[in-house]
């Protein structure tokens, strides 16, 4: 089937279908293919993109700079004072004007709102960079490293560990659905995800062949499990406030090698990050010193992972680091066009 996704925004993944996502992974690998080889690849020349950011970023910003540079793009970044979105300016007319002066946006911020305003009335492609609700570009990346380390999706056995009604945790069960893989949310029933959105998967899941499993086990969440994959406790923007309390939810359910040596022997941990596995970052330190001595799973700075699983061999996290520029180079390629 050809697959044309030239002018459409890219918001969710519910959006695609599973061949529209392999087409996307499949050019991915063209143009990583391309950057090891050297090979010029400036498809996009001429073009130029604006990249809003209401939430800082390192991965993302630098995907999204050094993406569109390689393919011959003008690239503006406008920060958190950069504009006037939301302060003097409403979203819709944000995106009248930018959709006037680029070829395509994006918007890392808070509200799904904000971006789906933007892909409505921009006129150009909008990509979300990350939003309260989800996070697709970060999905693709993911995949892809899962094919570059497993071979294949479809009957992976993924489980996610953590705050599962996270941006992270919808978007990865999304994900997991569209591509026939075995979804597992491994969490505290606080944070199971909302039920609308597994039923929402579940229809998907008929589909591809997926299933889609939500568990507080550790020990059921993560037999044979082919992927463990976490994000951090506590998202941006969320007050200091809600460390202690998020802690004491979810310290049990850090990844460490006794949940690895409860999957499969070749098991691979994954992270979006950044991630606090020691006391190197200012989070991980305070953390330590304030609540290590009632909480001992924290107190080497170590959050949702261990320092040991973060830097063993299973670990792939840089590569899906790594992944986060190809992949949104092919949705910037394929929804702009060349």
């Amino acid at each position: 089937m050809a697959v044309n996704l030239r002018g459409r925004n890219f918001i969710t993944l519910l959006d695609f279908s599973p061949e529209e996502i392999k087409y996307m992974l499949d050019l991915s690998r063209d143009l990583k293919r391309d950057k090891y080889l050297g090979h010029e690849h400036k498809h996009l020349t001429n073009k130029n993109i604006v990249i809003l950011f209401a939430k800082d970023s390192t991965r993302t910003r630098c995907a999204f700079e050094v993406g569109g540079m390689d393919l011959g793009m003008g690239v503006t970044y406008l920060g958190p004072n950069g504009s006037q979105m939301n302060k003097k300016e409403s979203v819709m007319d944000t995106a009248r004007v930018l959709g006037r002066m680029y070829d395509g946006i994006e918007f890392r911020g808070y509200k799904q709102s904000d971006v789906e305003t933007l892909g409505e009335y921009a006129g150009v492609p909008v990509w979300n960079g990350l939003t309260d609700l989800y996070h697709p570009t970060q999905i693709l990346a993911d995949w892809l490293t899962i094919i570059e380390h497993k071979g294949h999706l479809k009957g992976i056995n993924f489980t996610f560990v953590g705050d599962a009604r996270n941006n992270m945790g919808n978007s990865l069960m999304i994900g997991a659905a569209k591509m026939g893989m075995n979804f597992t949310a491994l969490a505290p029933k606080e944070l199971w995800p909302d039920q609308s959105l597994v039923d929402t998967c579940n229809a998907i899941a008929l589909e591809t062949g997926a299933t889609i499993r939500i568990t507080d086990d550790v020990k059921e969440g993560t037999t044979n499990a082919d992927v463990i994959y976490t994000d951090v406790w506590v998202s941006m923007g969320e007050p200091k406030e809600v460390w202690e309390k998020r802690i004491k939810m979810l310290a049990s359910y850090q990844v460490n090698m006794d949940m690895l040596r409860n999957a499969k022997e070749d098991v691979t941990f994954m992270h979006c990050l950044p991630a606090f596995h020691d006391v190197k970052t200012d989070v991980g330190s305070d953390i330590a010193a304030k609540l290590g001595k009632d909480y001992p799973a924290v107190k080497n700075g170590e959050l949702e992972v261990t320092d040991e699983v973060f830097e063993s061999k299973h670990s792939v996290v840089f590569d899906e680091a790594e992944n986060r520029m190809h992949t949104i180079k092919a949705i910037m390629l394929a929804t702009i066009g060349s």
